[in-house]
């Protein structure tokens, strides 16, 4: 008889994401509030325990049984409609209803809260949210992004008609939003959209054929389009709000023609749509609608970022469950230096992305209250982040798919699914070369690199590394900008956009990290972070060289429990984060 122990896969399933991620609160002390944060408290919890459980298995459901679209009912009539299944339809009620995700923006009311709240806590929820289900967040972003463009540059009286419907959490009153930009000749160059308006008998009338449309039965939808007669080029375009329903019933004049089988986000649906007339109310000023759609273009770039940060976070969780939990050549996984190391290099990705979304969700909320510092370094950092987060969710989604080994290939995990989801976030609302060129046009246009440039010196100068540590990324922080200047002043640089935009991510984030560090007290965790950010995303590397860091110190950081200065200034010593960097500048 055989006496060998047989061990199951280690299952994360019903752990509690927010309770399995102490970085997370103490991040949550830092940006909210003490009266907020304590206040939503509970919900953070909450969300957390159904994001390891029933929201889990409700997205793996919905994944596997994507929507259908239904051209005519059983008896010939014309009364298009999309059947989404029952897990998603349970999505849509914690993510709208229950949680009201897409109105805490806009009124106050929302989890008992009187005011409306701020970014800190819708995206951090979000991104509590999204490591369950990827999906539905993507119409969860338009229907927040469109509410907020349409009152920022609607008229009073189109507001008034929709904003109670845009903002209640009552299901059966509530509209979702969606944005229909994409044509076949016009995927990221905006200014050869052809689809045209037309004014008639009174009303505004779309004509045009859409080609990537998520959410496309949205209760209301923004549509950039060309008015009859104006001008080519972006600036001829105009900003149209499009309902889903006409006053009298009906349907208005467009028709989804097909779904997309798309490689991830199979949740929700995506189609193609061709307007035949559609009834359609402008938005803000007739010629400036590129302009006004951007507003909702960038909440949908940082949304993005914030679901990669999640997807990121997601899979540390899991990852580091599997490695303390199973067992390979007599140890744990996370005994295992190799595994120590692509652990760690996966969490300091993930930190990354985690204090980039924060702290620009602050510099939002900011910039909504009138600050002109944060509205340019908003300007700046919302591309960086869905340029470099969300290409960076991809590597990690991957990795953690292979720490899971080849369970992680099954589709009863999510790990495949995670996977899917995280390379769309590098496509949707710009791809990575798009993204990295409108990093410099927020350069060269809006002036941002020298409002970025002063608040990173005095984040740093608040921040809890030593002086040296200070000094060094001090300089770092003036070698990236002098290179991103010479990028944008040449002609001949354009090559270089998405290294030098890289740069100034990981400048970013290294000092975004080491000021958070700085308010948590005696917890110095992130500094360490940051120092690792450093030494491997921004200082000069020896290929050839043997990292001879002790595993030790590094292994600390794994346990995701709080550091005290003596163990951080170790670990940053061992690094050898204290000298300048050889200044060079781009060939």
């Amino acid at each position: 008889m055989s006496t060998a122990i047989h061990r199951n896969i280690p299952d994360n399933r019903g752990h509690n994401a927010f309770a399995s991620d102490p970085e997370l609160s103490c991040l949550l002390d830092v940006y909210l509030a003490p009266a907020l944060r304590q206040h939503t408290a509970p919900f953070f919890h909450e969300m957390g325990e159904l994001v390891g459980d029933e929201l889990e298995a409700l997205a793996l459901a919905a994944d596997q049984n994507p929507p259908v679209l239904h051209l005519r009912t059983r008896n010939g009539a014309d009364a298009q409609h999309i059947d989404k299944h029952p897990a998603y339809l349970r999505l849509e009620h914690y993510a709208y209803s229950h949680f009201g995700l897409a109105a805490m923006s806009h009124r106050g009311g929302v989890l008992d809260w009187p005011k409306p709240m701020p970014p800190a806590v819708k995206y951090g929820l979000t991104f509590l949210f999204v490591q369950a289900e990827f999906g539905l967040c993507c119409p969860l972003s338009m229907s927040d992004a469109l509410t907020r463009t349409l009152r920022k540059f609607g008229s009073p009286e189109l507001v008034a008609q929709f904003i109670e419907q845009l903002t209640t959490q009552d299901e059966e009153q509530h509209f979702q939003g969606a944005m229909f930009m994409t044509e076949q000749d016009a995927g990221s160059d905006v200014g050869a959209i052809t689809t045209e308006a037309r004014f008639e008998s009174g009303q505004w009338r779309l004509y045009g054929d859409k080609w990537f449309c998520s959410n496309p039965d949205a209760d209301l939808a923004m549509v950039l389009a060309r008015p009859q007669g104006d001008q080519t080029g972006t600036r001829g375009l105009s900003l149209f709000l499009l309902p889903r329903w006409l006053p009298d019933g009906s349907l208005n004049h467009y028709r989804i023609l097909r779904l997309k089988n798309k490689m991830g986000t199979r949740s929700m649906a995506s189609g193609e749509i061709v307007l035949e007339g559609a009834e359609a109310y402008v938005v803000g000023e007739q010629g400036k609608g590129f302009k006004h759609m951007t507003d909702m273009i960038n909440m949908s770039r940082l949304s993005n970022g914030v679901r990669s940060a999640g997807l990121m976070r997601r899979t540390i969780n899991e990852s580091l469950f599997i490695a303390r939990n199973r067992y390979a050549f007599g140890r744990r996984l996370i005994e295992l230096p190799l595994m120590q190391r692509q652990l760690l290099k996966m969490m300091v990705t993930a930190e990354q992305g985690r204090s980039m979304v924060f702290h620009t969700a602050e510099c939002l909320r900011r910039a909504d209250q009138g600050d002109q510092e944060a509205a340019q370094l908003l300007r700046i950092l919302t591309p960086l982040i869905k340029f470099r987060t969300t290409r960076d969710a991809r590597k990690v989604a991957g990795d953690g798919m292979e720490v899971r080994g080849g369970c992680g290939y099954i589709e009863e995990w999510s790990d495949a699914r995670v996977v899917r989801d995280a390379h769309l976030g590098s496509i949707w609302e710009g791809t990575s070369n798009i993204v990295a060129l409108d990093v410099f046009r927020a350069i060269r246009r809006e002036g941002a690199l020298p409002v970025l440039t002063e608040y990173l010196h005095r984040l740093i100068n608040e921040s809890a590394l030593n002086t040296q540590q200070q000094s060094l990324l001090a300089s770092v922080v003036d070698q990236g900008v002098r290179s991103a200047q010479q990028v944008a002043d040449s002609a001949d640089a354009e090559h270089e956009v998405r290294r030098i935009a890289s740069t100034l991510y990981h400048i970013a984030s290294a000092a975004f990290l080491a000021w958070e560090a700085a308010q948590q007290g005696d917890n110095q965790r992130r500094a360490a972070l940051a120092a690792l950010v450093m030494r491997y995303r921004l200082l000069p590397q020896n290929p050839l060289a043997v990292d001879e860091t002790p595993s030790q110190l590094l292994v600390e950081l794994l346990t995701e429990q709080p550091m005290s200065t003596t163990s951080v200034a170790e670990l940053v010593a061992s690094l050898g984060v204290t000298t300048h960097p050889q200044e060079e500048g781009v060939s």
